[in-house]
Parts: C-alpha cells; sequence; structure tokens
C-alpha cells in the first residue's frame, strides 16, 4: 500500500481538502516567533481555506504558532495530544492558558491512550499526524533531537513519502 493509500482524510474535508501537519521545537527564541508565525501564514495561505485542516499537538512554540495560523487561515484545527496527562504534566504555567485557548478552538480533540507522555506518546502522536496529513510542515533547524520529536517526525514523514516543507528558525530566518 502506498504511503497516499494508508492516509486517512481528514474529516468533514471536501474533495479540494488539504491536511498539513506541522512539527516543530518547543523553545523558540523571542525573536523568531514572530518571523515564524508570519512564515507559517504565510504558507498556510497557498491552500484553499474551506478544505484546509491542520493537525498539531498544541505543544508551547511552533505547534501553537501554526494552530494559531490555522486559525487565522480559516481552517479547521486538529488537536492531538500525545497521552491524557498532557495538559497537567508538560503545559507550563506560563502556556497554560494559550494551549486551554487552542484547545477549545480545536474542532476535534484527540487524546492518545497513554495514561502519562512519555517519548512512546510522541512517537504515536506523531505517526497520528503524519497518517491523517497530506503534507508536514516542520519549524526545525535540522539537528538531531529527542526520540519521538521533529526530527524523527521528519524522517518518518520522508520514508512515508510525504512532502515536507521546512521552515529553518534563526537569526534572519525563515
Amino acid at each position: 500500500m502506498t504511503p497516499a493509500a494508508r492516509r486517512l482524510p481528514a474529516a468533514g474535508a471536501g474533495p479540494q481538502a488539504t491536511a498539513v501537519a506541522v512539527t516543530g521545537h518547543v523553545r523558540l527564541a523571542p525573536e523568531v516567533r514572530g518571523p515564524v508565525g508570519e512564515a507559517l501564514r504565510r504558507f498556510l495561505a497557498a491552500f484553499p481555506t474551506d478544505g484546509l485542516t491542520g493537525l498539531s499537538c498544541l505543544a508551547e512554540g511552533a505547534d501553537a504558532l501554526f494552530a494559531d495560523a490555522v486559525l487565522a487561515a480559516g481552517g479547521r484545527l486538529v488537536a492531538v495530544l500525545p497521552s491524557a496527562d498532557y495538559r497537567e504534566r508538560m503545559v507550563a504555567p506560563h502556556y497554560a492558558a494559550e494551549f486551554d485557548r487552542l484547545r477549545a478552538a480545536a474542532s476535534e480533540v484527540r487524546t492518545l491512550p497513554y495514561r502519562r507522555a512519555s517519548a512512546h506518546a510522541y512517537a504515536a502522536a506523531g505517526r497520528l499526524l503524519l497518517g491523517r496529513a497530506d503534507l508536514l510542515v516542520a519549524v526545525w533547524d535540522g539537528r538531531p533531537g529527542r526520540p519521538g520529536g521533529t526530527a524523527d517526525t521528519v524522517a518518518a514523514a520522508r520514508a512515508a513519502g510525504l512532502p515536507v516543507t521546512v521552515l529553518r528558525p534563526g537569526p534572519g530566518r525563515p
């Protein structure tokens, strides 16, 4: 079976629908948050808003910027939470209100059957994102990271033949 045949369409998606998944860094320097958000808005502007679905784990940083860009574009947000304790264990207090706002704005919230956040839960969330996506956008510096993180998700997408667009955060970028 080809990677395209394995992918599920986004729920409620029409024939011209595009499902875009995100992966990326949690820790983005304050000076790159604005440029990364703008780059994500420009990237998503290429897709028809009536069929745009954004898939995100709603982590702080790239995931949150992407979720906001999807909502600003008029797209549908699907939140994929890696574990039942994701909010209480992994969402920092300074980010909790933004996380709650994005989760409430999501038209679908999928919580994976892991009790505790872990590398296995993150890897499973990445597989779910890629399984429902037509393409992946990665806010990534290109370096290896933690198991189940951005580098692993990009590698899995490429191995499955899923198109990947990489936005590299940093001075003068993206």
